[in-house]
């Protein structure tokens, strides 16, 4: 990739809508939450505690013609919405925050260039929230689609407490848990999660504990509401792969089930019981998985799905067989915006745009920044303490391979010396750029966080070559397998001491190439060495999800420690787009794995 530089569908069981449901339904609705918390007993509900040089910041690319088309039929143009004879309802939604509280640098896709620009920051979005909702006071809902708590530093040393009031202070009405509000355990994700002001809605997350509430569910399964004219329905939906995808430990108590095995009895009692025009799926399960609900009969009768996870910017709507899918980015650089016409009670049209939250166009709102400033001051000095610099861009979009990755790998290969360094699939983590002036950007302890929220143990196993080649047969299939449902939020797995040729349209079992160890092809009854993070929960011999492993040592030096150790020695660093890992299939520089839906992230 070049640089500009300056120096599915499958049949489940549908449980049947209990007498007591019938009866309760209506306890789900705005007007009766403090009643349906009394009443949960009865559904079994459960109760809540309260790649290469340096990139020019251009502008960020332009929508292409069909893009612009769609976002030009702004619905305050409508000539009913003008005349007063319509009304118009607006969605704001936004996902995958993951702490970002300030001002950063975004990545963009322009002509197949990278480009950066500044974007998000907490006092932008809400400045720019209010702005929006301004222009539609009565009839607007702002929702946030989960990941928010988790992510940075202040986000993980606070355990999320101090990002609950900067979320309270903006305003959202709707909140649905995320894959990784789990991270810091059960009892702490409820405490964070009904600290919020807003409703939270998700209908497969269950207590599995030994007591009175256990099989209950843990969140209230959908909330309806009465707005311009007609009532609305939102179902939540967490993914149901989130014990598979983070440490175990973290969901310890919890119990998640696919969506489709209740979606359509809920459906059923918002469409036919509550009587709601519109219903509307909140899910956080990533775009692969959300398009492949789109295409099951048991979501018939939902009008969007508006999903997250996967930090997908769908710019048009994908249209599914049964419902439309939306994503709306990351990190607090965009807001997703839905604008629906209704007339005397009918849906007359919509219109849906993402939308940059931009701080050149929505300046930071002062109170906000106070807040902001208010939460980071217990951990300031030691966040803003500076460990290394870069060269070149820290970027994590890629799917393939990263070059925040490859340096991850690189300083754990130093710290070790093993066979093979391993780093998980992240994708959290927002790119930082070297100035154009010094080309150089600071790393500090805050940014570090932020690429590794959970600070693990290192820990080091001995695998044969067959078993290194199985278990990325299997981390090949958790990203591009064919059915949706089995794809895992992440991308593939990052790696050093070791190259590995793959192709993404073989069947499982049949995706591998090559490999290759120190530069020589694999030998598959040879032991090899590896480190990589310890995952809380796992078996002891189970280390970065390979099974079977012999010798596990735990090593004394969390990754945090050998980040820090490293940049000491190395400092200032130029990680890159190496060829680590290709694809017979697809460039290095892929930036989703959901191909085939006329979807191009940029």
């Amino acid at each position: 990739m070049k640089h500009i530089t300056t120096c599915t569908c499958s049949s489940c069981e549908t449980e049947s809508i209990s007498k007591a449901e019938r009866e309760i339904h209506v306890s789900f609705s705005e007007n009766s939450r403090r009643d349906f918390l009394r009443k949960s007993g009865r559904l079994g509900l459960g109760l809540g505690i309260g790649g290469g040089l340096i990139g020019t910041p251009l502008a960020a690319s332009a929508l292409n013609q069909e893009d612009a088309a769609y976002k030009s039929r702004s619905m305050n143009q409508n000539k009913a919405v003008q005349h007063g004879k319509a009304k118009l309802l607006t969605l704001l939604h936004t996902a995958d925050i993951h702490s970002q509280l300030n001002i950063h640098d975004e990545f963009f896709i322009e002509n197949e260039i990278p480009v950066y620009r500044k974007r998000g920051g907490f006092a932008t979005l809400k400045n720019m929230i209010n702005t929006l909702r301004r222009e539609n006071a009565s009839n607007t809902l702002v929702i946030d689609g989960g990941d928010c708590f988790q992510g940075s530093g202040v986000a993980a040393l606070s355990e999320g407490k101090a990002i609950v009031p900067l979320m309270n202070n903006i305003g959202y009405d709707i909140m649905l848990p995320g894959n990784w509000e789990v991270v810091y355990g059960k009892e702490m994700m409820m405490k964070d999660m009904f600290a919020y002001n807003g409703v939270k809605v998700c209908a497969n997350m269950f207590h599995d504990t030994n007591d009175e509430m256990k099989g209950d569910l843990i969140f209230p399964p959908y909330f309806i509401k009465q707005i311009a004219g007609i009532k609305i329905g939102f179902i939540g939906y967490n993914d149901p792969l989130t014990p598979k995808r983070q440490s175990p430990a973290y969901s310890d108590g919890i119990k998640f089930t696919a969506p489709e095995l209740n979606v359509s009895k809920y459906i059923k009692i918002l469409k036919e019981y509550e009587q709601c025009d519109m219903v509307f799926l909140l899910t956080h399960m990533g775009l692969a998985q959300q398009v492949g609900l789109a295409n099951m009969p048991q979501v018939t009768g939902v009008d969007y799905i508006l999903g997250a996870d996967t930090h997908e910017r769908v710019r048009t709507p994908i249209e599914g067989k049964y419902t439309k899918v939306t994503e709306p980015g990351a990190f607090g650089s965009f807001i997703a915006k839905l604008d629906i016409v209704v007339e005397d009670g009918v849906v007359k049209d919509h219109s849906y745009q993402l939308m940059d939250v931009d701080p050149e166009i929505y300046k930071e709102d002062e109170e906000m920044k106070r807040l902001v400033n208010k939460a980071r001051e217990p951990y300031k000095k030691e966040l803003n303490r500076v460990i290394g610099k870069t060269k070149t861009p820290l970027v994590r979009y890629y799917v393939i391979e990263t070059p925040m990755d490859n340096f991850i790998t690189d300083a754990i290969m130093w710290k070790f010396k093993p066979d093979i360094a391993l780093s998980n699939g992240f994708r959290f983590c927002p790119p930082l750029v070297p100035d154009p002036k010094t080309c150089e950007a600071e790393i500090t302890v805050d940014y570090l966080w932020n690429m590794l929220p959970v600070d693990s143990e290192a820990k080091t196993g001995i695998i044969t070559g067959k078993q290194l080649w199985g278990w990325m047969e299997k981390e090949l299939q958790n990203a591009f397998a064919k059915d949706p449902a089995k794809r895992f939020g992440g991308w593939v797995v990052r790696f050093n001491g070791m190259e590995v040729n793959f192709t993404i349209g073989n069947e499982l079992g049949k995706r591998v190439n090559w490999i290759k160890v120190a530069g020589s092809q694999i030998d598959l009854e040879k032991e090899y060495n590896f480190v990589a993070c310890e995952r809380e929960g796992d078996p002891d011999t189970t280390i970065c999800r390979v099974e079977g492993v012999k010798s596990p040592k735990k090593l004394g030096a969390t990754l945090h420690t050998v980040i820090e150790e490293y940049l000491k020695v190395h400092s200032p660093i130029s990680p890159k787009l190496e060829g680590r890992c290709t694809a017979t299939d697809a460039p290095n520089s892929l930036l989703t794995q959901l191909m085939g839906v006329g979807y191009k992230f940029r």
